[in-house]
């Protein structure tokens, strides 16, 4: 091992400092014994580090515990404890979808205390549809009595293909995105880090942290609509391709499959106009029914699903495989994925239904917003602050 330098003293309090934070944030109220045994720091080194992360808001200490009935009352001054200040700040994870616009509030623990969304129609322009989203977060920061001005970072999920600064460089689900600068437009608004992602890989992460996959690392999450997304993780990490493009299955049919959804739902032999979710719900009504030539478009529908999936999940080999979106909730579309990828694949796949439903974007939105935060605070490269 290389010699300390003279530089290093201030490397080890920083190093020092986000143990502790990690120690307190994990702990229920601890006291300075607790932390000297959970970090292996010595007592000076952690009351030092305390007393610093004190000052700068992120920890306040606790008030004593009463004792349990019949429990004697120890004489002397009963032992300090604190806890991190989860208040300290404030997340947000953002969704903006073709039909609605959501919000999800948390401290800086990540646990959900707000929540808003408001319907927007398809064909809304993206200055309307980024209205809508500031008039969401109003509604949500002004409910739960937060400033805005104590949120660290607002993390957002959005169909399309984003760039590393929140440039929509592809996106067509919905109207003006394509080379809408949204990180952007965000950050003038919300003045904190703004980070924007895709709207399955933002589902991925969700599902990884607190739906169907938190126990898997290896994983695909299928956006199954009329053009179908994935995100995926691999080795617990979120793979967005060298230019964010990874998963985008929807795109398959231009490799010579004349497969297009218009085709696929059709019952009439002409393409399906307007494409619509509502026209797509109408014809899985008429399958429901017993419609022969609507039952035959919802298997050419689900067989094009199976054989996108198929072609990501023999590149990957993930564990998992969780299907979200409106098409999730189609009766069966778990049981000819399972069987396909059988057929298809070397070691197939688990295959089970999101957890998280209509909040899985949103939920993975906040998700990224907490690891910026957490790498700000807990990384040794920076320092620790905190808003008051």
């Amino acid at each position: 091992m290389g010699r300390l330098t003279g530089g290093d003293p201030s490397l080890l309090r920083r190093i020092n400092s986000a143990v502790v934070l990690h120690a307190l944030r994990g702990a229920e109220s601890p006291t300075l014994t607790d932390l000297t045994r959970i970090t292996g720091l010595s007592r000076p080194t952690v009351e030092g580090v305390v007393d610093g992360l004190m000052e700068a808001g992120l920890v306040v200490e606790s008030a004593p515990s009463a004792p349990e009935e019949g429990e004697a009352r120890r004489q002397g001054r009963p032992a300090r404890r604190f806890r991190f200040r989860a208040e300290a700040g404030h997340l947000l994870g953002i969704e903006i979808g073709p039909h609605r616009v959501a919000a999800l509030l948390s401290g800086l623990d990540g646990r959900i205390f707000g929540a808003g969304s408001r319907e927007v129609p398809e064909s809304a322009s993206a200055d309307e549809r980024l209205e809508r989203v500031r008039m969401t977060v109003a509604d949500v920061l002004r409910r739960a009595g937060v400033a805005r001005s104590s949120l660290r970072a607002v993390g957002v999920g959005s169909p399309g293909i984003v760039e590393a600064d929140g440039t929509v460089r592809l996106g067509t689900a919905l109207p003006e995105w394509t080379g809408l600068a949204l990180g952007e437009r965000l950050r003038r608004s919300f003045r904190c880090p703004v980070l924007v992602e895709n709207d399955a890989n933002a589902a991925a992460v969700a599902e990884h942290w607190k739906g169907a996959a938190a126990d898997s690392d290896d994983i695909v999450f299928v956006m199954a609509g009329l053009s179908p997304g994935a995100g995926s993780l691999i080795g617990g990490r979120l793979h967005r391709g060298f230019g964010g493009a990874a998963g985008e299955i929807g795109a398959l049919h231009l490799l010579g499959r004349d497969v297009t959804p218009e085709k696929l739902l059709s019952t009439t032999g002409e393409p399906l106009h307007p494409l619509d979710e509502q026209a797509v719900a109408d014809v899985f009504a008429l399958a429901r029914q017993g419609d022969g030539r609507a039952q035959a478009a919802v298997e050419r529908f689900l067989q094009r699903l199976v054989h996108d999936v198929a072609a990501l999940v023999l590149a990957l080999d993930p564990e998992l495989v969780v299907v979200g979106g409106w098409a999730a909730g189609i009766d069966g579309v778990l049981e000819p994925l399972r069987r396909e990828l059988a057929r298809y694949c070397l070691r197939p796949p688990r295959v089970v239904l999101s957890m998280l439903g209509e909040a899985v974007v949103a939920t993975g939105a906040l998700r990224l917003a907490l690891d910026h935060v957490e790498e700000e605070l807990f990384a040794v490269e920076g320092t620790v602050t905190a808003r008051r």
